[in-house]
């Protein structure tokens, strides 16, 4: 090992025990989930407008309502404790 030289890292063969070269992947390191097929929000997004746009139109094509009634009271849960962190006056939407 010289000073000046750098060392070079080693390379292996190595193939999975339970690989089958023939399958539609090609790479057996690759993940994929599950889903990836039918939903729209994954993959290759370029902007902020399209990500959006994505997941609403993900949100109006499923098929289980009660999700979507599930997320929508969700989501006004956690707006009412961000009002009430900020103390917001709510009493400006009930007229006396």
């Amino acid at each position: 090992m010289g000073i000046l030289k750098t060392r070079k890292n080693k390379k292996f063969s190595y193939t999975p025990r339970y690989y089958d070269n023939k399958g539609e992947d090609g790479s057996p390191f690759e993940i994929k989930h599950k889903f990836d097929d039918y939903r729209k929000t994954v993959g290759d997004n370029k902007g902020l407008k399209s990500k959006f746009v994505d997941a609403l139109d993900d949100l109006k094509n499923n098929r289980d309502k009660e999700v979507n009634k599930r997320l929508i009271i969700i989501i006004a849960i956690l707006i009412l404790i961000f009002l009430f962190i900020i103390e917001f006056d709510l009493s400006i939407f009930f007229s006396k």
